[in-house]
């Protein structure tokens, strides 16, 4: 009941949207850290290794029709690969 009164009170939120100032949209977005450094990460050496030893493994699974062969310890090796980099740098981007 008191939330149905100050709808009728203080109008329709979507009519306050509407007259909000154009500059809330132009905000700057907000970039993530961690997924910058993941991707400075994945350009270092070992892991492009490790990136490169997951592709073949995909492409070879995809290329069989029939097949129980899984990706799973490539996959494994580069997000550990990538995480152990990525544990180094982070923390000395954060504020």
């Amino acid at each position: 009941m008191v939330l149905e009164n100050k709808m009728l009170t203080y109008g329709n939120p979507e009519d306050e949207e509407e007259d909000a100032p154009e500059e809330e949209e132009e905000e700057e977005e907000m970039v993530d850290p961690l997924e910058t450094v993941r991707a400075k990460c994945e350009q270092s050496e070992h892991c492009v290794h490790m990136k490169e030893r997951l592709d073949t493994c995909e492409a070879r699974v995809n290329s069989r029709s029939h097949t129980e062969e899984e990706c799973t310890e490539e996959l494994m090796d580069f997000l550990h690969a990538r995480d152990h980099c990525v544990a180094k740098e982070l923390f000395q981007n954060l504020k």
